[in-house]
């Protein structure tokens, strides 16, 4: 019987129209916007100045703080501004404009299709080499990638859990990229191993893709202590906590991190980023996305440098639909709506979905009728309608009672809820208020 986590969960339709498209490397464009802020803590501080010459590859901003990450530019070219664009959020974030000149790349970085097995680092040199480039969780939440590979002090890692469910509907860039970089991203998994000294990792993917399941089996082979278990398919298996349930049957605690279950989890886009950074230099500076929507003319998965605007995407795509009502940059179920198509792909960035004016209209809200099925479907075992109450009437010591700071914010609820309640959108609002006094509270 397949595993998945024990707590809630839905099945949506899985809408996975760009699976089977390969990679399609997208052209670089005539301008990239590179915000400094596209990862989890402090935002980068820029160390080039307007018209400064820099390269791909080129770093061109160091981390703000110890949870930052560094970046680098994604072409090469000549700095115009260090400006302020608006980001996937709807906010402006300061940014880095690059007006791009040719292609020319930083020496360092190894261009060439040959694959690299053997490494002779210490674990502490490939988590240098990891912050160095710059690799940041690639999933979505955009942790930097050396600060979850130093446990805090008293914590052991016995597993890796590499996370290639993809739960998601419509995204299919994780998939694509097992099946044409399999063996790179095996090699990424023996270096994640030897950084946090582990002789066991386990790749999760989900039932749904057999022939990803069946070409990293036949890989894994070669690869002693990588494990490839198939789950069942169950949003949101990706999520990190659920995930680590579904794997070794253990569930993280309240306020706990996963290394307190003695697992450290990255994403399968990830390991392939710490090949390329460990074993060719190349820091991270483009990535595979997916760009999809029932309309649209190609559905596909590309291979995208940071800072391209998101327009470009959906023009390979074979542009705008006449009935879009929505771009969502994501998913849908964790996704948010964009502002602007102008907005640049960013280290996050897994998917870009255009839903038609029909799917973007939200169905009118009605009372609760204490039918208990948001609380069913919670992956992390709370009462979504308690806490969008609490939050509704601004009842900060309620929300946080009954632990609104554990939400994943994964939207089951919402999904659920036969009265149409926007329960995520309340929970996200009280979350971000509750941790806010948390952090005034501690400081």
């Amino acid at each position: 019987m397949l595993r998945t986590f024990r707590i809630g969960g839905i099945h949506p339709p899985e809408n996975k129209l760009s699976a089977g498209k390969k990679i399609v490397r997208l052209a670089v464009p005539k301008q990239v916007i590179i915000p400094l802020s596209q990862h989890i803590g402090a935002p980068a501080q820029a160390i080039v100045k307007k018209g400064d010459m820099v390269k791909t590859g080129t770093l061109i901003a160091k981390p703000g703080g110890f949870v930052s990450a560094n970046i680098h530019s994604s072409v090469s070219g000549k700095i115009n501004k260090i400006d302020s664009a608006i980001d996937a959020s709807g906010y402006k974030r300061t940014a880095i404009f690059i007006d791009v000149d040719g292609d020319e790349w930083e020496d360092a970085i190894d261009r060439s299709d040959n694959l690299i097995k053997d490494c002779k680092l210490s674990g502490k040199e490939i988590i240098d080499k990891i912050a160095a480039a710059g690799i940041v969780g690639l999933g979505g939440a955009t942790f930097p990638t050396q600060i979850k590979l130093t446990p805090p002090p008293g914590n052991k890692a016995e597993i890796l859990i590499i996370n290639a469910v993809e739960c998601e509907p419509y995204l299919t860039s994780d998939h694509i990229l097992m099946m044409e970089k399999g063996e790179e991203v095996l090699i990424g998994v023996t270096l994640l191993m030897k950084a946090i000294d582990v002789k066991r990792a386990v790749i999760g993917i989900e039932n749904n893709k057999p022939d990803a399941i069946k070409h990293l089996t036949n890989l894994a082979s070669a690869y002693p202590g990588i494990e490839i278990m198939p789950l069942k398919v169950q949003y949101p298996q990706g999520g990190e906590k659920q995930l680590i349930d579904a794997v070794i049957r253990k569930q993280v605690k309240s306020g706990a991190l996963p290394i307190s279950a003695g697992a450290v989890v990255q994403n399968v886009g990830t390991s392939f980023a710490v090949y390329e950074a460990v074993q060719k230099n190349k820091p991270l500076i483009e990535r595979v996305v997916t760009v999809t929507g029932k309309k649209l003319t190609n559905p596909t998965n590309l291979l995208t440098r940071i800072g391209t605007p998101i327009n470009a995407l959906i023009e390979e795509a074979g542009g705008v639909p006449e009935n879009t009502g929505k771009i969502i940059g994501g998913g849908p179920m964790m996704g948010k709506a964009l502002v602007s198509p102008d907005v640049p792909v960013t280290k996050g960035s897994s998917g870009i979905l255009l839903l038609t004016k029909e799917e973007s209209v939200r169905k009118p809200m009605q009372n609760c009728i204490r039918c208990a099925k948001c609380v069913n479907v919670c992956p992390m075992g709370l009462n979504p309608t308690l806490l969008m109450n609490a939050t509704e009437f601004t009842n900060w010591d309620m929300a946080e009672a009954n632990y609104i700071v554990d939400c994943i914010e994964c939207g089951s609820c919402s999904y659920t809820c036969p009265a149409n309640r926007p329960l995520l959108d309340y929970i996200r609002l009280g979350k971000g208020k509750v941790m806010g006094i948390i952090r005034a509270r501690k400081a």
